[in-house]
């Protein structure tokens, strides 16, 4: 003979059918996060791209005022 249970639908246990459910919150959980992450690494991006072009302009007002002080002082 085979199986003892042959005949029966298998099934599973509640604790089973727990730890499932949270293995699958938690791997939402994380696929969330991870999207979040993402989001918060293009936003990233963007700050220090404007950062650096701030830090540019700067710079180039900084030299165009030495440059002419410096032209205004020689004749």
């Amino acid at each position: 003979m085979g199986d003892p249970r042959y005949g029966f639908e298998s099934f599973d246990c509640a604790p089973g059918l727990r730890l499932e459910a949270h293995e699958r919150v938690a791997k939402l959980q994380f696929e969330s996060l991870n999207r979040r992450l993402d989001k918060i690494e293009q936003l990233i991006e963007r700050l220090e791209r404007r950062l650096w072009l701030t830090v540019y302009g700067v710079v180039a007002v900084i030299l165009a005022q030495a440059f002419q002080s410096v032209l205004s002082v020689t004749p």
